[in-house]
């Protein structure tokens, strides 16, 4: 943190004395002015730590009364008086004002007494400006998670809601079963973290299958969902399909069932099912389908409405962290932090990661979480990272209180 000085005298070169004496000292900010109007213009626009003010500024101005009105500004500002007329204020009222060191005018004032009055009252004014930048981060660290515990109540998920993964390898499974469909998948489109349109696709197995680049409003699952009303298409190798662009895992498939799950919101799935044996589907595994898709609906919605919690839960927790980075540039951290862990030990670290299908962050975001704990153990002591995690443990059981889970 900067420390930031204000000058106030209606002698330029006096004015410009000081201003040159203070540029050399390393992390001072130094603000002039010649006049009351304009020191309270700089106090009103920038935070000033300390104030150089002059006893007697003309026009019937002094010192005091300017520091009076400064404080109104920056309520904890202090200040040295440089005057040679001391003896018209008492010691009482100049400490009680916020004046903490006299220079002598009247006498020969030198660079160096000059700036070792400014650079001991700057000393002495940083811890307290320190614990005040830190209690003004944590506060807004506090706000940041605070934010989340509306949505939370609106957007959090049934008790003890299915996985999504395994939310999808059930329904398919039933379906396929229930039919005598060779294989399946589950189309879904939502809104990304980004805010634009994401496609994903899964198989009976819970697990991705690639959608390529085929827009989701020129596919089967697109033109399910906006008839809302299952479609047998038996002869779809052999153009069946007309102009629909098709999946990757479509490709090659002679039968097609599909129908779409009304799960809400701005999310869209469809349910297909591949290559029953000839004759193919009928009406009857159409209606049992439409069926099945309403059953499937609802255990969707609450996988769905877990991740989007869980997205939600993440974001606001990303927000507070960056509402805290002050915390860490308000500390002053010990010279020659150790480097990262090796990239062979992160890569295999990321390769587990991204190996669980539960995930509900991608594994860079975990990581990031890890270096962050191993940078506050190195730079703060084993008793940061156990105060850290106390208030992680005691968010957790809040938003469990909220939910229900737990």
């Amino acid at each position: 943190m900067s420390d930031a000085v204000l000058i106030v005298d209606d002698e330029e070169s006096v004015r410009k004395t000081f201003e040159d004496w203070l540029r050399g000292v390393p992390g001072v900010r130094v603000f002039a002015a010649p006049d009351a109007e304009t020191a309270l213009t700089v106090a009103n626009q920038y935070p000033v730590d300390l104030a150089v003010l002059d006893w007697n500024l003309g026009s019937g101005s002094d010192g005091l009364r300017l520091l009076e009105d400064l404080v109104v500004f920056q309520p904890e500002i202090v200040a040295i008086m440089v005057t040679g007329f001391a003896h018209q204020a008492t010691p009482l009222d100049a400490l009680r004002m916020g004046v903490r060191d006299y220079l002598d005018k009247s006498t020969d004032l030198t660079r160096e007494a000059f700036t070792a009055a400014v650079t001991r009252q700057l000393e002495r004014i940083r811890p307290a400006k320190r614990q005040r930048e830190v209690n003004r981060t944590l506060a807004a660290f506090r706000e940041a998670v605070e934010k989340v515990l509306p949505i939370v109540r609106t957007a959090a998920a049934l008790n003890d809601p299915v996985p999504l993964p395994m939310a999808v390898k059930s329904l398919l499974r039933f379906a396929g079963r229930a039919v005598g469909a060779a294989d399946g998948a589950l189309v879904i489109r939502h809104l990304g973290p980004d805010g634009t349109d994401v496609t994903v696709a899964y198989n009976p197995d819970g697990q991705f299958l690639s959608t390529g680049d085929v827009p989701f409003n020129k596919s089967l699952a697109a033109s399910v969902v906006s008839r809302a009303d299952p479609a047998v298409l038996n002869d779809f190798g052999g153009g069946a399909a007309g102009v629909l662009d098709l999946f990757p895992f479509e490709h090659g498939r002679s039968a097609v069932l599909a129908a779409p799950l009304a799960v809400g919101g701005s999310t869209l799935v469809a349910l297909e099912l591949f290559d029953k044996p000839p004759p193919g589907f009928d009406d009857d595994d159409r209606r049992l389908v439409a069926a099945a898709a309403e059953v499937g609906a609802d255990l969707l919605r609450q996988a769905v409405a877990e991740r989007q919690t869980h997205r939600l839960l993440f974001d606001a927790v990303e927000a507070a962290l960056k509402a805290s980075t002050g915390v860490e540039q308000a500390l002053t951290p010990p010279a020659g932090l150790p480097d990262p862990p090796p990239a062979a030990v992160m890569a295999r670290l990321r390769e587990g990661l991204d190996a669980d299908a539960n995930a509900v962050v991608d594994a860079d975001t975990t990581l990031g979480l890890v270096e962050a704990v191993r940078a506050l153990a190195v730079r703060h002591g084993p008793a940061a990272v156990a105060h850290c995690t106390r208030q992680v443990e005691e968010l957790r059981r809040l938003l469990d209180g909220i939910t229900g889970v737990g």
